[in-house]
């Protein structure tokens, strides 16, 4: 994400099509002080032998988040569809021929000082030009001394804003310390998930993942991983609680989510993971995934929906046949 967002980009904010620069908050607005706002990433990709982008499994994500702001009692009106309608209007309004991050947020919107809540809500899509979350290598995680929420405290998988004071802490301390990335342990002191991305690791050809009861979030790159190992790798996955020494013993671990996509780990703690190089289930997994969300598995365009309007197939094969001359 770049350093400074251009205040020119247009959001969706108030029901309207705005430049950032006008989308505005109060600074009394309870969500700020309080936290009581729930907020969600889709990713967008472009294909630019289709000169497309693509947004990944939108539905899916504006279902969940509506979801999570029943936790909050926060009602957003639109319905999921119409969400991801909107949001390809923002792309199209935008321009955007390069890959984004789409960030819907929707919080507790009353001007005054108080926790308790009442029902005055208002929610703003916001989508922007959004390359690599985390280094493209294999990355050094650290086990952090912060444990992560409690399901009767702030359920984690809420992706609710106050929760994320959870993922500052933990993150900022291990970048501190010189770490890519942080893995935190729940309160039972088993392996719950990345800062912000679910976990992975491979051990004798299986595929682990912690279970969604272990405090982490129902990622849904965590879900489409898992189809994707299964139909298409023919891997074994289970999901049960971990331990933190298998972090050290496994042959290969991985982390999963929106804004990283795949992203290969190969050192813990000052330990190599396997031999300290990204492993061979990760990498199909990653090219797997990665070709998925671009639209160029046909058995996954279930996951795609299209930003622009769908060229016809002739112009598409003409395109193909013009790479294909020029030897690109």
């Amino acid at each position: 994400m770049p350093a400074e967002v251009d205040q020119n980009v247009i959001v969706y904010f108030g029901g309207e099509y705005v430049p950032l620069r006008e989308a505005r908050v109060g600074i009394l607005t309870h969500a700020l002080h309080y936290g009581t706002g729930v907020f969600e990433g889709i990713r967008g990709y472009w294909n630019d032998a289709e000169q497309q982008l693509f947004l990944v499994r939108p539905v899916e994500h504006y279902q969940r988040w509506k979801q999570n702001c029943g936790i909050l009692r926060i009602e957003v009106p639109e319905t999921a569809e119409r969400l991801s309608e909107i949001t390809a209007e923002l792309v199209r309004r935008n321009g955007f021929r390069t890959d984004i991050y789409v960030r819907p947020l929707a919080y507790k919107s009353a001007e005054r000082v108080g926790v308790r809540t009442d029902d005055q809500d208002a929610f703003a899509l916001v989508a922007l030009p959004f390359g690599a979350y985390l280094p493209d290598k294999g990355l050094h995680a650290g086990v952090s001394a912060w444990r992560r929420i409690e399901d009767n405290a702030i359920p984690a998988r809420g992706k609710i804003c106050g929760a994320y004071v959870n993922s500052v802490l933990a993150s900022d301390d291990a970048r501190q310390a010189g770490f890519d990335e942080a893995l935190l342990l729940n309160e039972s002191g088993q392996v719950a998930e990345g800062a912000t991305c679910n976990l992975f690791m491979v051990r004798k050809g299986r595929l682990i993942t912690p279970a969604v009861t272990e405090n982490v979030l129902e990622g849904i790159t965590r879900d489409s991983v898992m189809e994707l190992a299964r139909r298409e790798l023919g891997l074994e996955i289970a999901e049960r609680a971990m331990d933190r020494s298998e972090l050290y013993v496994c042959d290969e671990l991985f982390l999963t989510g929106t804004a990283v996509g795949v992203a290969a780990v190969v050192r813990v703690d000052h330990r190599r993971v396997g031999d300290g190089a990204i492993g061979a289930v990760t990498r199909d997994v990653r090219r797997l995934y990665f070709e998925a969300v671009r639209g160029n598995l046909a058995t996954y365009r279930k996951w795609v929906v299209p930003a622009f309007p769908q060229r016809q197939e002739a112009e598409l094969q003409s395109v193909g046949g013009e790479k294909a001359a020029k030897g690109d």
